[in-house]
């Protein structure tokens, strides 16, 4: 009998409130609704402490979860919980069946200093080595985690899938920007300010949607560097929106451009290709790879000139806009949408959930 058949109950932890509106949450709130159509019985634990530079609530609230799962429960942890408590973890690996989900290793983050970055590698690399199995977002991530001393570690890929847009046909003036990033370090909103203020004679309005609490200390740098340039009434700040919301922001935009120093994968970028949208990112991380090259322009992470220069482009010459538009309505048949999304993870957990060889 198929283990999918077989093993339908499936525990998937993870950090903090599993209803906030990053994109690993949403990719993990897609992927359980599509496993509960599918047939599997899901229970979905959120963690209290505080992650990935875990304290003692996070340890204690991990340890009591997987205390109380029944012997050879699977038990599916993303890695934002999983990567800071190896000592937690790897004692209940022989009782139960776990597997992770990385979206990107930990040390990624950005801002870590090099002792620190190493320290989170290592814990990760232990958590991550006593797994059955991974389950990657990206085919870079997966790399990524092999290259993290875990080459035998057996890894799926499982891609995110993208939701229905209306189209966007907007040709407005000004021009409207959207980013759709949470303001954290690793998404650049301050270098796109910058950029930004390197064209203030252009006629442009950019719309930043995301939380402004995860890092409360960088949103007012940012904040900070939008009033020094003068850019109050141009660039604003929305916050976190609902679905409709976000969904009528793409619909309205004309330019998407995402700053990020990495990604894991970026699921905005296949978002805004899905609206027919062109787009503007950088190359960090898996960007490069996810960015269909008709649909946009990557620009090197970090360079403020070169993504500057990228906007006076694309804003002083709206034929090429335009042809970026026509190339992200071409390539918008071929992403997957999150009913595919979800048959390929069930497929990902039978594999890993099953002995390897013999």
């Amino acid at each position: 009998m198929s283990a999918l058949i077989a093993h339908p109950e499936l525990h998937l932890i993870v950090a903090g409130d599993p209803g906030q509106r990053t994109g690993g949450y949403l990719y993990d709130a897609h992927i359980v609704t599509q496993l509960r159509r599918l047939g599997w019985q899901l229970t979905v634990k959120g963690l209290a402490g505080h992650f990935p530079a875990v304290d003692a609530q996070a340890r204690q609230a991990m340890d009591a979860a997987l205390s109380t799962l029944a012997e050879d429960s699977l038990v599916l942890i993303d890695g934002l919980a999983l990567g800071g408590l190896p000592e937690v973890v790897v004692p209940h690996a022989r009782r139960l069946r776990l597997l992770a989900l990385v979206h990107h290793p930990l040390a990624d983050e950005g801002g870590l200093a090099p002792a620190q970055q190493l320290r989170v590698e290592a814990l990760e690399r232990e958590a991550l080595s006593a797994m059955r199995g991974v389950i990657t977002t990206s085919h870079f991530s997966a790399r990524r985690v092999a290259r993290m001393g875990l080459a035998d570690v057996r890894i799926e890929v499982v891609e995110p899938g993208v939701q229905a847009r209306p189209l966007a046909a907007a040709d407005h003036s000004p021009a409207r920007l959207l980013c759709v990033a949470s303001l954290t370090p690793r998404k650049g909103h301050d270098l796109l300010v910058e950029a930004l203020s390197l064209v203030a004679e252009l006629d442009w309005q950019c719309d930043c949607i995301g939380s402004l609490t995860r890092d409360v200390e960088h949103a007012e740098r940012v904040r900070g560097a939008i009033a020094h340039h003068g850019l109050g009434e141009r660039i604003h700040l929305w916050g976190e929106l609902d679905d409709a919301a976000l969904h009528a922001a793409y619909t309205a935009a004309d330019l998407f451009v995402l700053p990020s120093h990495y990604e894991g994968y970026g699921m905005v970028i296949t978002e805004a290709v899905a609206a027919g949208l062109p787009v503007l990112c950088t190359t960090g991380g898996a960007l490069r790879h996810t960015l269909p090259p008709e649909a946009g322009i990557a620009v090197p992470a970090g360079d403020v000139p070169a993504l500057a220069a990228a906007l006076r482009h694309l804003l002083s010459h709206p034929e090429a806009r335009f042809a970026l538009r026509d190339g992200a309505r071409r390539a918008r048949p071929q992403l997957t949408d999150w009913v595919q999304a979800g048959r390929q993870f069930a497929v990902a957990l039978e594999r890993l959930s099953t002995p390897s060889g013999p």
